[in-house]
């Protein structure tokens, strides 16, 4: 495996101002396995799977982790780079749920292109004892273009809008009653297109139009994350937090005005602490120090404004050093995508829902072979079926609190199918 500089990535924008962006990545992929994980103009996009690392139940992170550490144990390394995301690099998602048949899976690709801060890179794997000549950079180049899945419909997915809005007031019920104190409840639509719907071309218009989140592509699931469970770089650990939601209007004062109400909604602000929370509490057993915002800030997305939190800490001296799958493992399910307690509120969802959430709401991103990496959960998401690639299910999903009204959960859960419906071809607001 061999990784070595590129000038400029092929096709990319040079004109005196120009920012970097995510398509200067996504439009490299071609239809052989794409994988994406990317931000802005930053990341890496990879191809053709060399290796596949299944796995299933409560223990899929950990037989993951140790799967990817026996393979760069052996894996033979040239990294005339060493940036984050360079050399060895595996792809993973995983199900929101133990239970849930769509497991875990960790996909190393043939070739990686990446970008970090102005330098780009390209990484290829060849087999054992053939290092060969060094990677052709000439050999990258723009894919053809993606094709449209053509005319798309949509369908309830486990529950209609209004057996869901029974779901939210059972949770309610139970809240109050003190089963558990906040729930997330996720609902699905299935969306049906007149041609099989490529990841690829979903992927470029959600890096066009939501810029700010991570968007990514891995073995079917394709989506636009605002939410980075865990980045761990050279000890350093970040996890951002998301908990609390209002849809924007589209109007700028509208909006501002919408941020103050949603900064000191005590309904909101109660969500997002028992989100932070569970964060903090996860993390601490890793860290010698960490750092917790005294209060959020309002995270503005073009569809809606969250409330927002940025959790850091310092990895603890011990070796070796957790990885990143490790530390991902250990934060999943927070209570910003299951509630709280953890135990408690994963019963409720699984007795309300009526459905299986696949990988949506589970850890989603790329592991180094220094075990550093960046995970998101799958939100703004959908996984497009192996059996028919013309249907793809997307999700969404809402804290319920006690002070949490039926109406409101339903219209803040379309308010996040937004991303998913435009990026598909679905007329939205």
């Amino acid at each position: 495996m061999r990784t070595v500089p590129l000038d400029r990535l092929p096709g990319a924008r040079t004109g005196e101002g120009d920012e970097p962006d995510a398509r200067d990545l996504l439009d490299l992929l071609p239809d052989d396995a794409p994988l994406a994980w990317v931000r802005r103009g930053d990341g890496i996009v990879g191809w053709g799977e060399a290796v596949r690392i299944e796995t299933g139940g409560p223990d899929r992170f950990a037989e993951a982790d140790a799967a990817w550490r026996r393979i760069v144990e052996h894996a033979v390394v040239r990294d005339e780079v060493r940036l984050p995301g360079t050399g060895p690099v595996a792809f993973g998602s995983f199900a929101f749920d133990d239970e849930s048949a769509a497991g875990g899976v960790l996909v190393v690709p043939r070739v990686v292109v990446g970008r970090r801060a102005g330098q780009a890179w390209l990484t290829t794997l060849t087999p054992a004892g053939d290092l060969g000549a060094p990677p052709d950079p000439g050999a990258v180049h723009a894919a053809d273009e993606a094709p449209a899945p053509g005319a798309v419909s949509q369908a309830d997915g486990a529950l209609t809008a209004e057996q869901w809005g029974l779901a939210v007031s059972d949770a309610v019920e139970r809240i109050r009653r003190g089963d558990v104190d906040k729930v997330v409840l996720a609902r699905d639509v299935t969306v049906t297109a007149e041609e099989p719907v490529d990841a690829r071309w979903v992927a470029r218009r959600l890096a066009d139009r939501y810029a700010a989140t991570w968007t990514f592509v891995v073995d079917g699931l394709v989506g636009a994350t605002p939410e980075l469970l865990v980045r761990s770089s050279k000890g350093l650990v970040t996890s951002r937090v998301l908990a609390g939601t209002i849809r924007r209007t589209g109007n700028d004062e509208a909006d501002m005005a919408r941020a103050g109400i949603l900064a000191h909604s005590s309904k909101d602000l109660e969500e997002h602490e028992y989100a932070v929370a569970s964060v903090a509490a996860a993390l601490m057993p890793f860290c010698s120090s960490t750092n917790v915002p005294d209060v959020p800030f309002v995270l503005p997305l073009p569809n809606v404004l969250h409330l927002a939190s940025d959790v850091t800490g310092v990895l603890g001296p011990d070796e070796p050093r957790p990885s990143s799958l490790e530390l991902a493992a250990a934060l999943h399910p927070s209570a910003a995508v299951c509630g709280t307690p953890t135990a408690a509120a994963r019963d409720v969802i699984r007795a309300v829902e009526h459905m299986d959430r696949d990988r949506y709401a589970g850890p989603v991103g790329w592991l180094g072979a220094d075990g550093d990496g960046e995970w998101g959960i799958g939100l703004r998401s959908g996984r497009v079926s192996a059996d028919d690639p013309r249907r793809v299910r997307i999700f969404a999903g809402c804290g319920v609190v006690a002070a949490s009204e039926p109406e409101a959960e339903l219209a803040e859960s379309e308010a996040k199918l937004e991303p998913m419906r435009w990026a598909l071809g679905i007329r939205t607001h």
